[in-house]
């Protein structure tokens, strides 16, 4: 027997010893990774599209085994966190924000399962990460080709719920806005629903009656208003373009894979810590962009266009920081 063949034959059994002893590095190395997933909203509601988008796509690569629960209650929440924490997943995502005491109970119970959990509040050890929508850097962007495409200077900002994460991007769009055109006027409201676009629609059409010509679509239901109307749109989190080609101008786009991906890797090596992924939204990790113009490439004015692409720059290279106010946006149109 060769020296070449005996050493082989050496590593086979040695690998065989550990994993029978049950050596985790080997063990985690041989079967994908176990990942849940608990939404209080269906998978096509912008913000959870993105984190379930993230989390098929490592998937459809082999990188772990993925299931998930859509449209579950508040009140049901911390039962289904339970049961997939129970039933051997290693990474459980989710938006806990109505739920935050709930979670972060079911965490300290499981101090082995890592969670990513979308939250305003902080990491809390050892095992309970948080993430947010930090992408007020695009939302920014898009508000500068706003003002740049509104003839009548009123813009309309139709809302989920005037938390952080939806007051963050709207400040910002509103700060965009300004910069290419500060003689814009804001009108602000809120549905009280993360999906209801019904009455988001009812809530833009009443602003487009009052003058607005260009619409945030902060939620589901605004596009379809101003495509009726016939005015314009700027999407947030997610394009819908393809959709609305003659509506929607710009969007803000948020991609959670940056989040996901290194999450799955600290699971997968053993690392895993509580930490807060939030700049992990930024434009720096390509957690977030500006969508191409598309359709609206040549209907944007060509100085709008070179302004926005050099504020982006800036970003990029840390010349320009958009600044991250939580506070609830005010209509500013009489």
């Amino acid at each position: 027997m060769t020296a070449r063949r005996q050493l082989i034959i050496r590593s086979v059994a040695i690998a065989a010893a550990a994993l029978a002893a049950g050596a985790p590095g080997l063990a985690l190395a041989q079967a994908k990774l176990k990942v849940a997933a608990v939404y209080t909203v269906p998978f096509e509601q912008q913000w959870v599209g993105r984190i379930h988008k993230a989390l098929k796509a490592a998937e459809a690569r082999g990188e772990i085994e993925y299931k998930a629960t859509e449209n579950v209650s508040n009140a049901d929440y911390e039962r289904v966190m339970r049961e997939y924490a129970t039933g051997g997943n290693q990474l459980i995502l989710g938006e806990v924000f109505g739920v935050e005491a709930a979670a972060r109970k079911v965490a300290k119970d499981f101090p082995k399962v890592a969670f990513l959990m979308g939250s305003s509040l902080k990491p809390q050890a050892p095992n309970f990460s948080v993430f947010d929508n930090y992408i007020q850097e695009p939302a920014y962007l898009s508000g500068m080709v706003a003002g740049g495409m509104t003839k009548t200077n009123r813009i309309g900002m139709v809302g989920g719920f005037p938390i952080p994460e939806v007051n963050r991007l709207m400040n910002a769009f509103m700060a965009g806005a300004k910069e290419t055109n500060p003689k814009v006027e804001f009108s602000v409201s809120f549905i009280n629903s993360w999906f209801d676009p019904p009455k988001a629609k009812e809530a833009a059409f009443a602003m487009i009656d009052k003058g607005a010509d260009v619409m945030y679509a902060e939620r589901f239901g605004v596009s379809d208003a101003a495509k009726e109307k016939g005015k314009l749109a700027i999407g947030n989190v997610i394009d819908t373009q393809a959709q609305y080609p003659d509506t929607v101008v710009a969007s803000a786009l948020w991609n959670f894979e940056p989040s996901a991906d290194r999450a799955i890797k600290l699971v997968k090596e053993g690392k895993f810590t509580a930490e807060d992924y939030g700049v992990y939204s930024t434009m720096k990790h390509k957690g977030s962009e500006l969508a191409p113009l598309g359709t609206f490439e040549k209907k944007v004015p060509a100085d709008i266009v070179a302004k926005v692409k050099a504020r982006q720059a800036d970003i990029l290279a840390g010349k320009f920081t958009v600044k991250v106010d939580d506070s609830q946006p005010k209509s500013t149109a009489k």
